[in-house]
């Protein structure tokens, strides 16, 4: 048979001569896809500024550990052990199966009007707001993809860049990290020797930037309870917190995520003493739904279209499965199985309390009320342990003190070790303190959301370890 040769070939002694233009096309190819190769994906600033979490860097270590076969104490994270109440869990799965089963698609951009209806029920029976009902009209609850999809509406829609937030120096960390990435400044204001921001703490950081020609604040956000201290205010240090603001012109978020879980005193919503505050919650920490992702912002009415139009294109709405489930979240056997947590709470924070009094060197601390750490003028004596007050939430705050930190063996060494040899997890404080300051590596956090009886065999193992620490310590002071 002949073959028929390719006239676009030629051929010298017998090997295929490609065309100068198919070889440049190759080449130009080639070189196309080792530069795509070589040159790194631009990383923005906002990314690569932001810290981590460290919280969830001190998960990841423990779940690591433990799928090597370690039992690992998780006292790092605040999720509670107990997953979400029964009621909730059987709602999802009714919907979810039927009959008939429901579709699951989207809600308003604000939630499911029933959800909303409850919520705002919910504030006018737990803190008898008689008179203040249009603050908690529906049309001003909106339910969020958690309360962080909640802080990232309200920083973007109540600031701008450059506006200077105030936030307390040692708050959860995530208030600095979200402000910093819209390119918020954020003002660190020192907490008393109560572990507390109150109206004198915001007043003397107005007055302080006012005679130094400082930009004004436009901003605060705070938790009470607290995350990490435990520290609450009462109503009377709220209702001069929200005064000052108005005064000054300066947007109250108040995080109240953690209401509900508190031990004798007595709770308040900013929205009690304030029609310009916002309030955010969640049903992440008391309702026990972490993983659902859902929460919730109370909104003035001035708030309600620039938030609706963010919500539409940030989220278009939370979860549609975990708003339908949280309808059960106020049923009367839903709300006694909430409360029964609760009691286990305050039995893993007594445990932890308890076996840090048996320690020496900690044994300074905020427990009674009056066993307050030497100060003068409102200053604590650094050189001594103190413990912040746990008056809600579910973490024991503690300040190691300098006497028992020294080069290289503070608290993240501390906690590091603690993991490693012991497989018990608790969060160093650079998590949650200023960053430019020193009190990071000094200060630890205890979650007891995980049960008494990893509260207590954790503190167990705590007890044996210190000493074995200390002496480290002491021997490299």
């Amino acid at each position: 048979m002949k073959m028929v040769s390719n006239t676009n070939i030629h051929r010298t002694n017998g090997i295929p001569r490609i065309p100068l233009r198919i070889l440049s096309l190759s080449l130009l190819i080639t070189a196309t896809t080792v530069s795509a190769m070589t040159t790194p994906i631009h990383i923005s600033k906002r990314g690569s500024s932001m810290e981590s979490f460290k919280v969830m860097d001190v998960l990841q270590r423990a779940n690591e550990l433990e799928a090597s076969g370690r039992k690992i104490l998780h006292c790092e994270v605040g999720q509670p052990e107990s997953g979400a109440p029964a009621n909730v869990a059987k709602a999802a799965i009714t919907a979810l199966s039927g009959p008939p089963r429901q579709v699951m698609g989207y809600t308003e951009a604000f939630g499911l009007p029933s959800l909303r209806s409850k919520i705002a029920e919910h504030y006018l029976k737990k803190y008898k707001l008689s008179g203040l009902e249009t603050r908690v009209d529906t049309k001003q609850i909106v339910i969020t993809t958690g309360s962080s999809g909640g802080f990232l509406l309200l920083f973007t829609a109540c600031f701008d860049a450059g506006d200077t937030i105030a936030v307390g120096s040692s708050g959860y960390p995530c208030y600095r990290n979200i402000l910093g990435a819209l390119g918020c400044q954020v003002a660190t204001v020192k907490l008393n020797a109560e572990f507390k921001f109150t109206a004198v703490e915001l007043s003397l950081e107005i007055a302080r930037r006012a005679n130094a020609g400082e930009e004004k604040l436009k901003g605060l956000i705070l938790s009470s309870p607290s995350n990490p201290t435990g520290a609450m205010l009462n109503p009377v240090e709220l209702e001069a917190l929200c005064k000052v603001c108005e005064e000054n012109g300066v947007q109250f978020i108040s995080d109240e995520i953690y209401h509900g879980i508190s031990y004798g005193k007595e709770e308040a919503t900013a929205l009690q003493f304030s029609e310009k505050a916002v309030v955010i919650n969640s049903f992440s920490k008391y309702y026990s739904m972490s993983g659902w992702r859902l929460g919730w912002i109370v909104i003035p009415p001035a708030l309600i279209d620039p938030i609706n139009s963010l919500q539409q294109n940030m989220f278009i709405n939370a979860p549609t499965i975990s708003q339908t489930a949280a309808l059960q979240c106020w049923e009367d056997d839903t709300n006694a199985e909430l409360e029964t947590h609760v009691t286990k709470y305050a039995t893993s924070r007594t445990v932890i309390l308890d076996a840090l009094r048996q320690i020496p060197e900690l044994t300074c601390s905020f427990l009674t009320g009056e066993d307050k750490p030497t100060e003068t003028d409102g200053v604590v004596d650094e050189s001594k342990a103190n413990i912040a007050p746990a008056d809600g939430g579910f973490y024991v705050y503690i300040d190691l003190g300098t006497s028992n930190v020294s080069e290289g063996y503070g608290s993240v060494a501390m906690c590091q070790a603690l993991l490693e040899d012991e497989g018990v997890a608790f969060t160093p404080g650079v998590d949650f303190e200023d960053p430019t300051g020193v009190l990071g590596d000094r200060r630890v956090r205890i979650s007891y959301a995980g049960g008494i009886d990893t509260a207590t065999e954790a503190m167990e193992r705590f007890t044996a370890f210190w000493p074995k620490w200390l002496a480290k310590v002491r021997a490299n002071q």
